[in-house]
């Protein structure tokens, strides 16, 4: 009697996707802390992407209290860098900012189920946007976003990650689709925050001049 047939099971995510280094670090019991230089050396080659996209995630998701005291680091540094197309570098002031494994873990326990059902979404395509060029403009796209990010608008604050997260998923997994469409939510985000910002100067009372 032959084996009863087996459902195919999901296909696991690569190795080197986010959701599994996330995993790792949190999972490893001889950190006692987590530590940004961490993740830069887990991801390698993929860190700039890496790490912009952690640093935007948290503004989409409720995260652990003070979680964004750590995360809140230079993503205008990172962006610049992706922007000039330099390998990850952080001063060791920030590589070493950390925190413990156990909010690191709870963290990663609230990004993981939004990454299960992105992650099996993204496949290599349009390889011609993953190109050298193009990810250097999405890099300066990020930096001009998150300039964003560092005003005070009001709700401004997802529009602006939501566009850098999708991009930067498209950069890790070469998915030139997923860029693009990060970079057309960008430019929708800029003109929104532009839009804010020009109504609120419009509203201020008018100071008449001496």
């Amino acid at each position: 009697m032959p084996p009863p047939a087996r459902c195919p099971a999901e296909p696991a995510p690569p190795r080197d996707a986010l959701s599994r280094v996330l995993l790792a670090l949190s999972s490893d019991e001889r950190r006692e802390r987590i530590r940004i230089g961490d993740l830069l050396l887990a991801m390698q080659d993929q860190a700039l992407a890496t790490l912009i996209l952690f640093f935007a995630l948290p503004k989409l998701l409720p995260v652990p209290p003070g979680t964004s005291g750590v995360l809140g680091v230079p993503l205008l540094f990172l962006a610049a860098q992706l922007a000039l197309g330099l390998p990850a570098w952080l001063p060791a002031m920030v590589a070493n900012r950390s925190m413990t494994r156990e909010r690191f873990a709870a963290l990663t326990q609230r990004l993981l189920p939004w990454l299960a059902r992105v992650e099996p979404l993204l496949r290599p395509r349009w390889l011609a946007l993953s190109a050298a060029l193009p990810v250097r403009l999405a890099g300066l796209l990020c930096f001009v976003l998150g300039a964003v990010l560092a005003l005070p608008v009001p709700l401004g604050n997802m529009a602006p990650a939501f566009a850098i997260s999708v991009m930067m998923l498209g950069v890790l997994r070469h998915d030139g689709a997923w860029l693009l469409a990060g970079a057309a939510a960008g430019v929708a985000a800029l003109v929104i925050a532009v839009g804010v910002i020009w109504m609120g100067l419009h509203a201020l009372p008018q100071v008449p001049l001496p």
